[in-house]
Parts: structure tokens; sequence; C-alpha cells
């Protein structure tokens, strides 16, 4: 923030976590600027694809965030009967839709502004706040997307698991605010500013999008046509699978590995304990890794005695339900846990870390797609798994591409974490701008919005 000046004057807030404010800024209420009002008493059964779009804490929380369009963003809709006698849940532009519960304590004063003048409700668990001077509401969307106005909520707000916001603690919350005037020019500095970073962000995301796609490009290459580009092929003689190197041999499942079962499906829960060794589940199983951050226990006794779903070093686990067909190799040190409602592939003649990255590519996940089923939860069986066909090299090859693709995934993660990195850094200097911005920390009063006609004629004139 050093290339911003300061205000000239500043005086005591009097608000211990807020510390010092621009002289002539004034202390005020949530209460004093806005009214609030409720969004539809409905669930999800009563959305649909077709409508009046609806706004609900869901879309709050995980999609859009601090503003929403519905002419940009996708939303579910209610029936137009709802018009008629839930008129006042209705939102007009500038409208911000809290959501009123949430699962962890940062996300307790999420909210979004609607930015246009399409018909929108507010929906299931949120709360409206109307600004009574709506030529400045973009102002009070970043004043309360502030750390410091943020600090306020989630330390008002009660709960253990779910944490509910109130209209009662929104009204009560303190804000601070300057003039009319410095409001516009704040919301005009951070609109532009804002967006530039947002438009870096985008860039670094669609970076990582792109590494995933070549990632699994180069991993797939590799697994299916060799490492050596020269060698002569052959049809492999499955249509989806084409041609493959001439001394590779195309094999089913089951005369790959000694053995493919489920784990434990019967009861998993009655041998859940505190302690004792991993008791892996779906959730747990990541794309050539697990998570076990949370994974649950059961005591060595129990999973001595339950053979048939104990794991073993090198064998594989696939997730069987949920998001099916993603495979780990089970490490040394997982040696002795054991599992539920997961497919498990024994260690065999095979390089495990070939047969993992042959079912994390689309050789695998493509044959789990054609045989899963399922509404609500895809899921896929043993009876099906056994029947999937994998192009195997010689052993001594498995070897070189478990080794290339391990080389592949470390290089394509270290890229993707550099740009994650990046996000981060851009999101902490936007929400750092926003506070130094909405608490006066810097003055933008003589701020301009920096010419780029000329820009724009240059890219007219290239196009």
């Amino acid at each position: 923030m050093a290339k911003y000046k300061a205000y000239p004057e500043y005086k005591d807030s009097g608000v211990e976590w807020l510390g010092v404010i621009p002289l002539d800024w004034e202390l005020s209420k949530l209460r004093y600027k806005f009214a609030f009002g409720k969004g539809l008493t409905i669930t999800k059964e009563n959305l649909r694809d077709e409508g009046i779009p609806c706004v609900n804490y869901g879309e709050v929380h995980s999609k859009y965030g601090f503003e929403v369009d519905p002419q940009v963003h996708s939303l579910k809709c209610v029936d137009e009967k709802y018009l008629k006698e839930n008129a006042n849940s209705l939102l007009l532009k500038g409208d911000i839709v809290f959501a009123d519960t949430s699962e962890d304590l940062d996300g307790s004063g999420n909210f979004t502004q609607l930015i246009s003048d399409a018909r929108v409700f507010a929906g299931y668990h949120t709360i409206i706040s109307r600004p009574l001077k709506r030529d400045n509401a973009r102002f009070y969307a970043y004043l309360l997307d502030c750390q410091e106005l943020r600090t306020q909520v989630r330390t008002a707000v009660k709960g253990v698991k779910v944490f509910s916001v109130t209209q009662a603690i929104l009204r009560n919350l303190s804000i601070w605010l300057p003039s009319e005037y410095e409001q516009q020019s704040i919301a005009a500095f951070l609109d532009h500013e804002t967006a530039k970073i947002d438009n870096l962000i985008e860039k670094q995301q669609q970076l990582i999008e792109l590494l995933k796609e070549k990632r699994q490009a180069v991993i797939s290459h590799a697994v299916t046509k060799g490492l050596n580009p020269d060698v002569p092929m052959k049809d492999s003689g499955v249509e989806w699978l084409g041609e493959v190197p001439a001394h590779w041999s195309v094999k089913r499942l089951k005369h790959i590995s000694p053995k493919v079962g489920v784990g434990l499906v019967i009861n998993p829960s009655t041998y859940t304990r505190d302690e004792g060794v991993y008791f892996i589940f779906g959730g747990d199983v990541k794309e050539y890794g697990f998570d076990l951050s949370k994974t649950r226990r059961i005591s060595p006794k129990d999973s001595n005695n339950l053979l048939p779903s104990r794991l073993n070093d090198q064998d594989l686990v696939s997730v069987r339900v949920g998001y099916p067909g993603i495979t780990a190799v089970v490490t040394k040190d997982l040696e002795g846990s054991n599992c539920a409602s997961i497919i498990i592939i024994r260690k065999g003649m095979f390089n495990s870390e070939w047969l993992c990255a042959a079912m994390n590519i689309w050789v695998g996940r493509q044959q789990v797609d054609l045989v899963a089923y399922g509404a609500a939860q895809k899921q896929f069986n043993v009876a099906d798994a056994v029947e999937f066909i994998f192009p195997v090299p010689p052993y001594d090859e498995q070897v070189k591409i478990a080794h290339f693709v391990k080389n592949a995934l470390d290089k394509f993660d270290a890229l993707s974490s550099k740009a994650q990195a990046q996000i981060t850094l851009l999101q902490e200097r936007r929400t750092a701008l926003i506070s130094a911005a909405v608490t006066g920390k810097i003055d933008v009063r003589d701020w301009v919005a920096p010419d780029t006609s000329h820009i724009e004629e240059s890219e007219e004139a290239t196009a």
C-alpha cells in the first residue's frame, strides 16, 4: 500500500479492533443504513430450471460470492406464483443477500450483492439487507466485505458445527462512514483495482486447468503408447483403445491382479474407534495418494481379523461410491490398515504405480463411467471392475512408465502449486486493499481511473 497516500488527520474510532479512522468520518450502526427482510421459505424441492431466478445460501457460499447477476450466473428458479404472496422477498439492484448459516466460522457473514435490474428472489436460508441510499450500495458491499467488519460477525455468531447469522447480529454491526462523495470514490477505486486483481486470479485459475489437462495428456500417452516414439505399433483389438506398442499385451483386470475385492460394507461404523490404525473410506482416497487428515480409525486387532478388507503394501484402492475410479497405491506406512466400501486391487506381478496411473487416466475412468450406476451418487462394483481392459507393457517398462509418471506428477503439481500460491497472494492483496480503502488507511479521494482508450484502440487496430 506504499504507493497510496494516507489521510492528513485521524481520530480514535473508539473501537479496539478498528483503531483510528479519518478525522471527518462518522461511526454508525448498520440498522440505521439498511432495512432487513427474509428470503423465501422454500426448500430445494421448490427449485426448478425455469421461472424467476433465486439466490439461495449455497450460491452465497460457494458459487458467486460478492456479486450476482442472473444474466451471467446460472441460478435455479422458482415458480412465478411466489410473486403474489412473497413480493417482499424480491430483490432490487444493490440489495445484499446474507447466508444465515455457515458450516465454518470463516464463512459467517458471507453475502452476495445483486448487480442487475432483473427480477430475482432471495431464497432459503438468506437474509435480505436493503441499503436505504442505493447510490452508495456498492460502497456498502465493500465495507461489509472488509476484514474489520467480518471480525464483528464472527465474534457475534453462535454455534459449534453450524454457525448462525441473525438479523439482530447484522443490525448491531458497527460501521464507519466517510462522506457520500468519498463513498463513491472508494467504490469506483475498488471496482477498478479489484477487477484487475480478479482478472489476474482468473488467468492463474485458467493456467491450473491447462496444467491439469496437459498432465493428463502426458501421462495418458505414456501409459497407452509407451515412452519410445519409434516403437512399432499394432491394433489393440479394442476399438476405443486404438493402437498400442506391438510387444505389449491387452488384458482384463482379473488377469492382471490376483484378486479384486471390496472393503467392509456391512456396519463399518461398528468398528470405528478413536485410536488405532487407519480405517480408510472413499473420501480419504485422492488421485495417486490419500488425505488422512480426517480418516477414521480401527483397532489393530479388528483390522487383522477382517482380512478381506485389510490393506497390504502396494495394494491399490479405488473409490467405489461418489467419485468412482479415483485410485491410489497403499504405501508401506499404511500396511495393516483397513478400509470400507472401496474397491481393493491386490498387488501382483505388476508395478502398482503403473496400474494406478492406468486407472486414473481416461483408460480406467471411461470404463468406470460406462458401468457406474446410481442417481444421487455414482458407484461401480467388483463384477464390473474385473472386466476392465488395460494395455499391459512388460514389467521393466511398467517400472519406467511409473517413474516417468511420478516425475510428470511432481513437475505439473509444482507448477500448479506455484500458480495457486500466486492466487493466494492476489486474494490477500485484494482483501488488504479493500480493508485499507474502506477503513481510511489510504486516501483515494483524488484517484482518477486510468485512460485505457489508447489500449482499446490499439486492440481494435490489431483485430
